[in-house]
């Protein structure tokens, strides 16, 4: 029977590997699940920093002066979805 999800396979060095079979022990979890998790939780974290990036570079750019209230925003929004709809 076919795996369900995509499997991946990893070579670890060995106090890389014990670090991880001591907390999935500890978790009571299998090495996968833990190493899953694990790598789940670090993707997140790189997400973060790529955005935090992002939003800097924005934040550079950005000029008071020329920026929308958020009342005109929505009151621009309302009036493109009546124009569309009448």
């Amino acid at each position: 029977m076919p795996a369900k999800n995509p499997r991946v396979n990893v070579v670890l060095e060995r106090p890389l590997y014990a670090t991880l079979d001591r907390l999935a022990r500890r978790d009571g979890t299998s090495l996968s699940s833990k190493a899953r998790d694990l790598l789940r939780d670090a993707l997140e974290l790189y997400e973060d920093l790529a955005l935090a990036e992002v939003a800097q570079a924005r934040d550079a750019t950005f000029d008071r002066s020329t920026a929308l209230t958020h009342e005109a925003v929505w009151r621009r929004r309302r009036r493109t979805r009546r124009t569309k709809s009448g």
